[in-house]
């Protein structure tokens, strides 16, 4: 299991990726990433010989939020697959109020073909600007 957080308060801009750091490295070389970059490295290395894909669980769990002089209205995030964001992983919220956090979780399986690579990030799907805290992103190899 490799682990990525990002404690403090940041303004993601609609389109961009939760910028994270290292908290719990890969030490395997399955999972590759640069400290401050919001996309991370899955790679396709199987152990079994009549393995097609290696599988992995990725989980974004954070607390989301309008900023001042945002609009209030539906905020989300998606986990992305080589800039893609994956519908089925958008983790919605409506606050009440700007500045209003939500926490959110965000999990999906994954198959990166073997000897290949999937890039995979958490993407801001609001179609505004929000705040992100507390984030924290696993990824588990289950196959």
């Amino acid at each position: 299991m490799a682990e990525y957080v990002a404690n403090a308060i940041q303004t993601v801009a609609d389109g961009q990726n939760v910028l994270l750091e290292t908290s719990i490295p890969c030490n395997r070389g399955y999972v590759i990433h640069r400290n401050g970059a919001g996309i991370l490295t899955l790679r396709g290395i199987v152990n079994n010989p009549c393995s097609c894909f290696a599988r992995y669980q990725v989980t974004y769990n954070g607390n989301i939020a309008i900023p001042t002089g945002g609009t209030v209205e539906e905020i989300s995030v998606a986990l992305a697959i080589n800039g893609e964001p994956i519908q089925t992983s958008r983790a919605r919220q409506t606050p009440a109020a700007v500045e209003q956090y939500s926490n959110v979780t965000s999990p999906a399986i994954i198959d990166v073909p073997r000897g290949c690579c999937v890039t995979v990030a958490v993407e801001n799907t609001s179609g505004q600007a929000i705040d992100v805290q507390n984030s924290n992103l696993t990824v588990s190899r289950i196959a």
